[in-house]
């Protein structure tokens, strides 16, 4: 064989070893480089992306519930009816239980009243716990005798003082005998006053532990807020509550200039712009306490496209019954809950509603409230956002828990 033919030989197959090799060799890398790529992206899944944050402890009551002895006899019934929304019944139940403890009178089992609806008590709250809980503390029937006569109104301010009970409504009580209170809300705030008050722990007890959902209700609370951590999978089945209805941003006129320190309200828009600003990512689930969806919203649902309604979340089987003009205080009860129950909760509209779910997150150490703002340039961390019921600890609820 010629030498000639021998070198071309060995040079052909040593190119084809070489050939063969970088083959190999680029194939594996871009292997390493996918895999390296999926390991990071894996990472960041199993973490949650986004400003979240580990739920605090749940705080201990620390208010002295009366003995059953300390109970007097009956001198007469205190009527009243809750109203306008959830937010509302909170102080409202408060209110009635200091005023019937105080006057050792009989408490009559609320009804609800919001625009045309009225329904009973039953129809979303636990009655039996209800009662249960502030057995010792007050007296509460579920109807009047049939000879008792619904009292004069006597007009009550929330967070009633024993002060304003002895000077205006004991006077009208001991002359009449019985009375129906009709709250008024002087403050929107829940900031905490003094603690010197006689009361508090009733207040305390009447705000924070009678109210229950009843079961049909609750349950319905319960699989919204499942059925949004199963789709929140990509950040380990957190979510985002968001006070937003279109009926309310519309009444307060909240189109106008994002940048104004007096601002008591946000759109869509702007909602979307200062999540992703404080560092949510777009895979993040948002629950809208809107009912159905709007076409104003979808500036937000851009930006986050796993944001949803009640109506597309709640229980096929539920719908009918919950989701229809006739049930919008229920409606509102439910948001009121799944607004407890979020992992972040922000208020677009303030006002009593952002108070009191405030107070709810609060004893349940569910603290990330994350209050809406303008936000110039690129840098911002969401905890330059927390309420200042939180960062204060100027919520009336920190007078109820320790």
């Amino acid at each position: 064989m010629d030498a000639r033919q021998v070198l071309a030989g060995v040079l052909t197959i040593t190119m084809f070893v070489m050939l063969g090799d970088m083959i190999k060799r680029d194939h594996f890398d871009v292997d390493s480089e996918a895999s390296i790529h999926a390991t990071r992206k894996q990472s960041l899944l199993t973490n949650g992306a986004g400003p979240w944050k580990q739920d605090a402890q749940s705080l201990t009551s620390c208010w002295s519930k009366p003995l059953i002895g300390e109970a007097h006899e009956s001198q007469g019934y205190v009527t009243f009816s809750l109203t306008n929304g959830p937010e509302y019944h909170l102080s409202q139940i408060a209110d009635a239980v200091v005023i019937a403890r105080y006057l050792r009178a009989t408490l009559l089992l609320p009804d609800i009243r919001g625009g045309t609806e009225q329904r009973k008590f039953e129809h979303v709250y636990d009655v039996e716990q209800f009662v249960k809980k502030l057995d010792g503390v007050v007296k509460v029937a579920k109807s009047l005798p049939s000879k008792v006569v619904t009292g004069p109104v006597v007009k009550v301010p929330s967070r009633v003082t024993e002060e304003y009970i002895t000077d205006n409504i004991e006077p009208i009580f001991r002359s009449k005998g019985n009375i129906r209170l009709a709250t008024y809300f002087p403050s929107v705030n829940m900031k905490k006053t003094k603690e010197n008050s006689n009361i508090d722990s009733i207040a305390c007890l009447g705000m924070f532990g009678t109210l229950e959902l009843q079961p049909e209700v609750n349950g319905v609370v319960e699989s919204m807020v499942e059925r949004l951590k199963t789709l929140s999978r990509k950040s380990n089945g957190q979510f985002i509550a968001v006070d937003l209805r279109v009926d309310m941003l519309e009444k307060k006129g909240c189109q106008g200039n994002s940048a104004s320190k007096s601002k008591s309200c946000y759109g869509p828009q702007e909602i979307a712009m200062f999540l992703r600003k404080i560092g949510f990512n777009k895979d993040t689930t948002i629950y809208l306490t809107q009912s159905r969806w709007d076409n104003s919203l979808d500036a937000l649902k851009d930006l986050f496209p796993r944001t949803y309604t009640k109506e597309s979340i709640m229980p096929m089987d539920k719908k009918a019954r919950f989701l229809d003009m006739e049930n919008s205080e229920v409606e509102k009860v439910i948001d009121f809950y799944m607004c407890s129950e979020s992992d972040v909760f922000v208020p677009a509209i303030s006002g009593l509603f952002y108070a009191n779910v405030a107070g709810k997150r609060i004893a349940s150490g569910k603290t990330q409230i994350l209050v809406p703002a303008h936000i110039s340039g690129s840098s911002a961390s969401s905890t330059d956002y927390i309420s200042h019921y939180v960062s204060k600890k100027n919520h009336f609820a920190y007078s109820c828990f320790c």
